[in-house]
């Protein structure tokens, strides 16, 4: 009879920094996730906690735009204003540990765990330091994220960069990359960086065929899957149900970073990351030298809203502001066709919040961008800074349409083509000899 698998048979060793592998937990940080779990007749005189008839605070009342509302005090009030283990608020791990195997349903569930985190970038930050180390390579998209940057930049890691066209990732360019870096025995990656969803800068979706080809490749050349999502709910193609590489994942290789930023609040500072439990002991042990746990206080807001409007309402809540978002980037396509015809080139984004455009007769937008646009009113992202060396020319721009009211949109993009209409010149004029105009 063939027997099931159930664990993961990966060791994970390798992929760890010998930092990430000296490590030790913290006793007290120990004895505090103890104290959490244990019956209620045990004592704990462990923990250097304050007590809490010492903090000012009586109550915190919370009321919602749909009507609903709740208030933390005594106990819970406490609990909310106090320490607890590095891997989060035990509600709400429980939570978010039902949450994810509802939205994902991961193979192997039982291999993996949670750990909450201060935001993405924060889980990003944990994640890669606890695998990079210095000269290590990282396969990104080109263009990608920033923030991956200034995680690895210190460590003096090898940025690999694979194209994407409108699909994203070229599965094809990769798999040849990956080829010709054995044969010439240069150092294989252990982890690629990759935001599937709404892709930051271009808003790029991958499609699901293409996400099995990317993770039958990480299998193929052994390598981890950190997948940064936080736009999974912010895709705006109602006809396709999206497979998250996290519900694809077989060997335990991916990494998923979830955020409430951008679908909650920015401010709670509140991201989770899933893994293999060995993984996740690994980050949690980068929170207990670093800030010891995600704030409290959040943690405790975030798990009263999830209790109080269950999966379904976290559904229909994201539903509504996905709603939200595909309106106001119609609204900005329609008038980024209106004022920069003929000035540019963009797709529309089919995720997240930005659209990315590429300037014609202009071969950078940084000096353009960051000197003249910020003197004349507008300020928008240069492509070159989601470029793996933004020293390099790059005709691109990022511009978001999440926040500014749409008379500000239209007046950013208005002053945008005034931008490029005046530097064409000045670059025409130069080419032919003429005084250049900064």
């Amino acid at each position: 009879m063939h027997k099931t698998k159930d664990s993961f048979e990966m060791d994970y060793t390798s992929f760890k920094t010998e930092v990430s592998k000296s490590r030790r937990s913290a006793t007290t940080r120990e004895l505090t996730k103890i104290a959490y779990s244990a019956p209620n007749h045990v004592i704990s005189l462990a923990e250097g906690m304050p007590n809490e008839e010492t903090f000012p605070f009586t109550e915190i009342s919370i009321k919602l735009k749909d009507g609903s509302s709740f208030t933390l005090d005594d106990q819970e009030l406490g609990a909310a204003l106090q320490y607890i283990p590095s891997q989060g608020y035990p509600p709400l791990l429980r939570s978010l540990r039902e949450y994810q195997r509802k939205l994902h349903a991961p193979p192997l569930w039982d291999s993996r765990d949670i750990v909450i985190v201060s935001g993405a970038q924060d889980g990003l930050s944990k994640t890669l330091e606890a695998i990079i180390g210095p000269g290590d390579p990282l396969l990104v998209h080109d263009p990608f994220y920033p923030g991956v940057e200034v995680v690895v930049s210190p460590h003096k890691a090898e940025l690999i960069p694979i194209p994407q066209d409108e699909h994203g990732v070229d599965p094809k360019i990769l798999r040849e990359t990956l080829r010709n870096r054995e044969l010439s025995g240069k150092k294989m990656p252990k982890i690629m960086y990759i935001n599937a969803t709404g892709l930051n800068p271009t808003g790029t979706v991958i499609p699901l065929e293409r996400r099995k080809e990317i993770y039958r490749i990480a299998c193929e050349y052994n390598f981890l899957i950190l997948d940064d999502d936080p736009y999974f709910c912010l895709y705006y193609d109602d006809e396709v149900e999206l497979k998250s590489f996290l519900s694809l994942d077989t060997e335990g290789r991916v990494i998923r970073l979830d955020s409430f930023s951008k679908v909650l609040s920015s401010g709670l500072r509140l991201g989770f990351i899933t893994a293999a439990a060995p993984l996740i002991a690994s980050i949690e042990l980068h929170l207990q030298s670093s800030h010891l746990h995600a704030p409290t206080l959040s943690q405790v807001i975030l798990y009263r809203l999830m209790k109080l409007w269950g999966y379904d309402g976290m559904m229909r809540h994201f539903t509504g502001i996905k709603r939200f978002y595909k309106q106001r980037r119609d609204e900005t396509v329609c008038l980024a066709e209106k004022h920069l015809n003929g000035l540019a080139d963009f797709k529309i984004p089919r995720g997240g919040f930005f659209l990315w455009i590429n300037v014609r007769g202009i071969e950078d937008t940084w000096k353009m961008l960051m000197q003249r646009g910020i003197k004349e009113g507008v300020i928008m992202a240069p492509g070159g800074a989601f470029m793996k060396d933004p020293s390099k020319p790059c005709n691109a721009i990022r511009a978001s349409f999440a926040k500014a009211s749409y008379e500000d949109i239209e007046l950013a993009l208005i002053r945008l083509a005034k931008l490029i209409r005046d530097q064409q010149e000045d670059n025409y004029l130069y080419a032919n000899g003429n005084t250049y105009i900064n």
